[in-house]
């Protein structure tokens, strides 16, 4: 069990990571996709990589 927390965590740690480095058409766009993965961690981290980042430029 403690193998996948530090799986789970990395990957988190990953899309926080690629979001922050991420080129958006504006800033409030990174904004609302780093609140989204913060708050929301599971489901954000699965939207960013279904939904995201195919909306970055």
């Amino acid at each position: 069990m403690f193998g996948l927390g530090i799986i789970g965590l990395a990957i988190y740690a990953y899309t926080i990571y690629d979001v922050v480095i991420s080129n958006f058409a504006n800033d409030s766009d990174k904004i609302i996709w780093i609140l989204i993965v913060i708050l929301v961690p599971f489901l954000g981290t699965i939207l960013w990589f279904l939904i995201g980042r195919g909306k970055r430029i």
